[in-house]
């Protein structure tokens, strides 16, 4: 594990408060409100190292570049606006999706993305 620095702290702060996957742009912008000369390449080594460590998680969604979140969130699916490009989480699972694989499989883990527009788009 990297020593604890003001931009390590910073960026583990936005992944935190923003509440939803983040790109690695996103965590820039909010780092360099604590710590202006932070730098896109310090972004990207510290956001690796807190994979590598457990402490975020890689959001994958088809078709998008990689976002970050905390680990360690309960089970729970994300919402991509299509406007705006933001990802959101969304709690919980639907029940019965094992029944959706075909018959006689048997699923092991499963993602759900939902495509559509957020509330802050959708304002008038």
């Amino acid at each position: 594990m990297e020593r604890s620095t003001r931009q390590r702290a910073a960026i583990i702060h936005v992944l935190e408060a923003m509440g939803r996957p983040v790109s690695p742009r996103e965590i820039h912008a909010g780092a360099r409100q604590a710590v202006p000369g932070l730098g896109m390449a310090t972004v990207y080594r510290t956001i690796a190292a807190l994979v590598d460590d457990g402490a975020v998680h890689v959001v994958k969604l088809p078709g998008d570049p990689a976002r970050y979140e905390p680990a360690g969130l309960d089970h729970h699916h994300h919402f991509h606006c299509r406007k705006c490009h933001r990802v959101y989480d969304v709690a919980g699972c639907p029940k019965g999706i094992a029944a959706v694989a075909p018959r006689g499989f048997r699923v092991d883990r499963h993602e759900l993305v939902l495509y559509g527009t957020c509330r802050q788009c959708r304002a008038p």
